[in-house]
């Protein structure tokens, strides 16, 4: 609730506008409004409530609250940025959060049930589930494959490489949440793969990959973008940028191949060759070729690690200096005014 009201207060100027920006802010203040509240259902059983019961509620926490209401909120707040920075067209940001809360709003609750195999539910009820489960994705890699056209287009203004990496940080949050939240999970989604996958190395697979890969990304890229406008003078240095962004995304793929994944698939085959019991047991888990494959998640650790150690270092740097390279004109003045220097530039490049 803190964090709602934090959120809300800082959105209030906005809110108060009447540009073409305010359906956007109105749905990503609903969002957050929904993510401050919602996670009250976990409050809907208790010790002593029946498991089927408990199962219920309890993916309405982890699958409304997570999958649901911060999609939309992820969703909405690209389309904000992307609109702030003209790389999408507004009635483009509006669409797409409009999709995204109709999703929600008439799936969400249905994809909850591929969740629920263990609550016998029926495997109609499910399948209807791992269905619009997987179209909560859609939106945002939407935005996102938008986004990357016209800042392909539109790289050479002079406002763009100001605000490159906040820029490839979103990206990194649309090509991750078609991956991980997309490909991934709907792999463990359909009720035959729930039978013999759920509670698998593949849960995990698509946990890191979608939770890291559209939240965290997320994140980095709105601090990224406020310490831009907190010193839209200064002229960063590319090279700790570009190693911690290409190092967190690179690491964290190489703990889905080298590691997560293969054992995910091996526990999968041996689940379906001797039951969900054997491929959690330790006997399978000890198993030396398994010992190997969790050893190599090292590797993509200490990347990931990397850039970690490289995005603090640069932070640090803003402060005392050591990440600029000197100074840019007028850069934040640019950007309060740049909606129509993409389009200006989409067309000088088109007209060519």
């Amino acid at each position: 609730l803190l964090w709602l009201v934090l959120v809300l207060r800082g959105l209030w100027p906005a809110l108060q506008e009447n540009g073409h920006r305010r359906q956007i802010v109105l749905l990503f203040a609903g969002a957050a409004g929904a993510i401050g509240l919602f996670y009250g259902a976990g409050f809907f059983y208790g010790a002593r409530t029946h498991l089927s019961i408990m199962e219920y509620w309890r993916w309405w926490v982890v699958h409304l609250w997570v999958e649901g209401f911060m999609e939309v909120f992820a969703t909405a707040a690209l389309a904000f940025i992307f609109t702030r920075l003209g790389l999408i067209r507004a009635a483009s940001a509006t669409a797409a959060v409009l999709t995204a809360s109709t999703i929600y709003l008439f799936a969400g609750i249905p994809g909850t049930f591929h969740h629920l195999y263990f609550s016998g539910t029926p495997i109609a009820v499910m399948a209807v589930g791992a269905t619009f489960s997987a179209l909560e994705v859609v939106p945002l890699a939407l935005i996102g494959f938008e986004a990357w056209e016209t800042f392909r287009i539109g790289r050479r203004a002079p406002w763009m490489a100001t605000y490159h990496w906040p820029i490839r940080f979103f990206m990194g949050v649309a090509f991750w949440n078609l991956v991980g939240a997309g490909i991934f999970g709907f792999l463990i989604n359909p009720p035959i793969a729930l039978y013999y996958m759920q509670g698998l190395n593949t849960t995990p697979l698509h946990g890191h990959a979608a939770l890291f890969g559209v939240y965290g990304l997320l994140a980095l890229g709105l601090v990224l973008f406020v310490l831009r406008r907190l010193q839209p003078e200064g002229v960063w240095k590319d090279a700790p940028l570009r190693l911690a962004f290409w190092s967190m995304n690179i690491g964290l793929g190489l703990m889905i191949v080298l590691s997560l994944l293969p054992i995910g698939l091996a526990q999968t085959w041996a689940s379906i060759d001797h039951g969900l019991w054997y491929a959690r047991s330790a006997d399978f888990l000890q198993l030396p070729a398994i010992v190997a494959l969790r050893w190599l998640r090292i590797v993509g650790d200490t990347v990931f690690l990397v850039g970690v150690g490289a995005l603090a270092w640069f932070v640090v740097g803003l402060k005392t200096g050591w990440s600029y390279v000197g100074s840019t004109s007028k850069a934040d003045e640019v950007f309060d005014s740049n909606t129509s220097v993409v389009g200006k530039a989409r067309e000088a490049i088109v007209s060519k």
